[in-house]
């Protein structure tokens, strides 16, 4: 790995090799960039309980906080996407063409920015209390599930999740949708990470798969379901328990609500310089 160099910033350890950045947040300022990222507050038709769109803050120092809220009572908190899933806007009654017929998709939106092959690096510090809420960064298909095909209609791309004190899960990748037809490959993982320290977390994409990448140093590798269709970015966050059979968030999430965060430090994306 090598360092690229950004002003005023911290440095991004790269693959070897020439690259060059096509994408960037540094998260300066106080005010989140709305022509980078929107909120998503809505998965699979429905609005999802867990999220809200008050969750994420700028401190000044080039860092965007994920906290927990409390929203009518219950624990909430943010994801922040460059685009959008065609399955995930709830559905507006609408007749088709005059009909009495019910297409069961909802508004479409033009997504903020999206892209292919080239190496996908986040740096953020860990929530301290993973027990009660999770985070993620990973990249998502705006048509995913619309084919059987892969490198037609993408894959789901989990470059990091964060579940448990100290460990980033397997780096995982989805495809063929989240039905009957949906299956996945892993690889990676850590354990025993300083829970105090920034670190970088980074996948290579290219047309032999993905290689991910923890504070610079390779951490598994994936050959299949290579998708070949632009792809989103998500940071997310979302509080435990509401995804199970009674839809209820766990305790833990309520105990800290207010007093837990996780921090992103920048997210940048890298385009191969071709010799």
């Amino acid at each position: 790995m090598k360092e690229f160099i950004v002003d005023g910033h911290e440095a991004s350890l790269l693959p070897d090799g020439n690259w060059k950045m096509v994408w960037n947040d540094e998260f300066d300022g106080t005010e989140l960039d709305r022509t980078k990222w929107d909120y998503r507050l809505s998965m699979m038709g429905k609005r999802h309980p867990a999220w809200t769109d008050k969750g994420v803050q700028l401190d000044g120092k080039s860092n965007a906080v994920f906290s927990i809220l409390l929203e009518d009572g219950r624990p909430v908190s943010s994801q922040l996407q460059t685009g959008y899933n065609f399955m995930d806007e709830p559905t507006v009654p609408t007749k088709f063409c005059g009909g009495a017929l019910q297409w069961n998709i909802g508004k479409l939106k033009n997504n903020l920015y999206t892209h292919t092959f080239g190496y996908y690096e986040c740096r953020c510090k860990f929530q301290q209390n993973p027990e009660g809420w999770w985070s993620a960064f990973w990249m998502q298909s705006p048509v995913i599930g619309a084919s059987l095909d892969p490198a037609e209609t993408g894959s789901e791309l989990d470059i990091m999740e964060y579940f448990h004190p100290g460990k980033v899960a397997e780096h995982c990748i989805w495809t063929g949708g989240y039905g009957l037809d949906c299956k996945g490959a892993s690889a990676g993982g850590m354990e025993n990470l300083d829970t105090d320290a920034f670190h970088r977390v980074g996948m290579l994409w290219n047309e032999n798969g993905y290689t991910f990448y923890i504070d610079g140093v390779e951490n598994g590798h994936v050959d299949k379901y290579v998708s070949e269709r632009p792809e989103f970015i998500l940071i997310s966050t979302e509080v435990k328990g509401y995804r199970n059979e009674d839809h209820l968030p766990v305790k833990e999430a309520f105990d800290i609500a207010g007093k837990d965060v996780f921090t992103v430090d920048y997210v940048r994306v890298f385009d191969a310089i071709k010799e």
